[in-house]
């Protein structure tokens, strides 16, 4: 990682800037993909399949057998972690369902807002280097707890038997197609892969291109969600390795990840790249959390004021606030995906078991996104219904705003009913 010490702001926007933001290459290579899906359909995803997973099946489909078999291959550990997860996750979503609004806003003048689930949801659930079956449970979950009808998910080809077994846990149609083919074939439709009503998941920088650009085109989805990212601010308080187990989480996802450290202290700094270091040697994943960490800041500040000052300007996806009093410096959090307060509170539960979502805005987007809900599977309808009196109270006021806008006919629609209603 990278040391700055009491950085200008120059410096600080310089060190903090995204890898490969705004790459024109990863535009138009998607643009390319996204046309070739809606001129071709499945025959494009089966080549896609072919020439960037090298996978050759015809099928896109995976049989709901073959995942309700593959628990054969899971261990109980893992079977028994699933279950704890999935019963935090739907608590804390069902706790999230909104009330309907009734009201009369005048005598005669009644109306409403209702939510009502999506009908048919898309779920992205990326392969690639690391098979994330957390982020079915993430996606999933809320989907069923909102009410949503049908789920139709897509992770690239050969899962593990942990994500089959994962997968089977939902009444699903699952297709083995990945990457920006998976998110264009699930935004416009296939013959085997139905269009859905909003496309919803993280993944790379193609998957993240993609679900931009098939946005602009009309399609909703939950946000813009690109490789991982954390920030860590740490005072005098923080444990070194508590902190440099945390950074490597984030590195270890993927070498486009970022892992950003800002410390009050001298010696703290220090002592967590150290600690960063040692830990880096015994990781699995040891080659791509050293690329991740090449792209990478450390950050030596006068005070926690500036620390999340300078956070609150990077908006991270996950922010963690090892200090002495995370409750105190979390009021001043504006701009996050996800808070992680204090020393006992690693990132990993709210990727796995605490129950919040870790679908969750990247690349800066925590500005103005938010990370998946339970409102995210959700739409409003509004509803209203006026009595003869009702309508009356309000007829001059709506005709003279139409007639304002030069719209008659919306002043006669009101004056027709109002003359009948005063006989």
């Amino acid at each position: 990682m990278k040391k700055l010490q009491y950085p200008t702001k120059q410096e600080i926007t310089q060190a903090l800037k995204r890898p490969l933001q705004n790459d024109p290459d990863t535009k138009q290579r998607v643009s390319q993909i996204i046309a070739e899906v809606r001129q071709n359909g499945d025959a494009a995803l089966i080549r896609l399949n072919r020439e960037i997973d090298k996978y050759n099946s015809q099928l896109l489909e995976i049989p709901k057998l073959e995942m309700e078999q593959a628990k054969n291959a899971v261990l109980q550990d893992i079977v028994t972690s699933i279950t704890q997860a999935i019963a935090n996750i739907d608590k804390f979503h069902a706790a999230q369902k909104p009330q309907d609004v009734s009201i009369c806003t005048m005598p005669g003048i009644c109306c409403e807002l209702q939510y009502k689930p999506l009908n048919r949801v898309g779920l992205y659930i990326p392969g690639g280097t690391a098979p994330l079956l957390s982020t079915v449970l993430m996606l999933a979950v809320p989907a069923k707890v909102a009410g949503c009808n049908e789920l139709v998910i897509c992770t690239p080809p050969n899962p593990t038997p942990e994500l089959l077994y994962t997968l089977s846990l939902f009444n699903a149609r699952v297709f083995t197609v990945g990457g920006a083919q998976a998110i264009a074939a699930m935004a416009f439709g296939t013959e085997s892969i139905p269009r859905v009503d909003k496309i919803f998941g993280p993944g790379n920088r193609y998957v993240t291109e993609a679900k931009v650009q098939v946005s602009a085109m009309g399609v909703p989805i939950d946000m813009p969600a690109g490789p991982s990212e954390v920030l860590v601010i740490a005072d005098q308080t923080a444990n070194p390795a508590f902190v440099a187990a945390d950074l490597l989480s984030q590195a270890e996802h993927g070498t486009d990840s970022q892992v950003v450290l800002i410390a009050t202290n001298e010696s703290i700094l220090d002592a967590c790249l150290k600690a960063v270091n040692e830990q880096v040697e015994t990781l699995p994943r040891r080659g791509i959390a050293l690329q991740c960490l090449e792209n990478s800041t450390a950050i030596l500040v006068d005070n926690l004021d500036e620390a999340i000052a300078i956070s609150n300007e990077y908006a991270p996806e996950h922010l963690i606030l090892a200090v002495d009093k995370p409750n105190e410096l979390a009021e001043k959090v504006e701009n996050a995906g996800s808070v992680f307060l204090g020393h006992f509170t690693p990132e990993s539960v709210g990727d796995y078991t605490s129950g919040t979502n870790h679908t969750l805005p990247t690349s800066g987007f925590a500005r103005n996104w938010s990370g998946v809900n339970l409102l995210s599977f959700l739409k409003t309808i509004t509803f209203q219904q006026l009595t003869s009196e009702g309508l009356s109270s309000i007829a001059k006021a709506t005709t003279s705003l139409a007639r304002a806008e030069g719209l008659e006919a919306h002043a006669r629609a009101v004056e027709k009913r109002a003359v009948v209603g005063s006989r």
